[in-house]
């Protein structure tokens, strides 16, 4: 049984996408980071950066923060997700890191200028819509090479998706990225994925490009 910390981000999406995916049982405790339940002292024992999502694992007893070891772990506790050696395993990491370095601050920061604070810091705005249109040009030219990021479908397809289903606080057409919008579609059609979308709580549907 793992205990899974989270909220509807992403990060979290992340997380509660992969635990329905591998199967294993999890029971969902929300933090609203709304409200800074991630900054209570229960929570920052276990999630010392304040941010979630963040697992407990009770077979083990250990706890896990950061969406990105996260999956790898449970990739590894499970088998399943990711190769278990060789290039395979290393091209799926490659991959992760890439959304970890790119997609989740590099979006994150769109929302912040875009979506949020429109108008109040031009440069801002412009420099990180950059950014975003780069990023998906990447990710549309590797999504021309592959059904999935990494080959087959892994973690690292778990770790960017959540960032490419808020393309609309991106104001971004999927349209003009094919290859994306291909994947995305077949990634959100996942029951695992449509499940996991709505944890800790519905937010809707899923995001769908016209």
């Amino acid at each position: 049984m793992i205990d899974l910390y989270t909220w509807t981000t992403p990060n979290g999406r992340k997380a509660s996408i992969m635990l329905e995916e591998v199967g294993l049982p999890y029971t969902v405790h929300a933090v609203d980071i709304n409200k800074d339940e991630q900054f209570k002292p229960e929570f920052l024992k276990i999630g010392p950066n304040n941010r979630i999502p963040v697992i407990v694992d009770r077979d083990n007893g250990m706890s896990l923060m950061e969406s990105g070891a996260i999956l790898i772990y449970l990739a590894d506790k499970t088998g399943k997700l990711m190769p278990t050696s060789g290039e395979g395993r290393y091209k799926v990491i490659e991959w992760l890191m890439w959304q970890m370095g790119g997609p989740g601050p590099m979006l994150g920061q769109v929302h912040h200028f875009v979506k949020y604070n429109p108008g109040k810091a031009p440069y801002a705005e412009e420099r990180y819509l950059k950014e975003a249109h780069r990023l998906y040009k990447v990710l549309n030219t590797q999504l021309g090479q592959h059904e999935y990021v990494a080959g087959d479908y892994s973690i690292a397809d778990i770790a960017i998706w959540p960032w490419i289903s808020r393309f609309e606080w991106q104001t971004i057409d999927l349209n003009e990225y094919p290859n994306v919008k291909r994947w995305y579609v077949a990634i959100a059609g996942r029951p695992a994925v449509q499940k996991g979308y709505q944890v800790p709580k519905d937010m809707g549907p899923i995001p769908m490009p016209k």
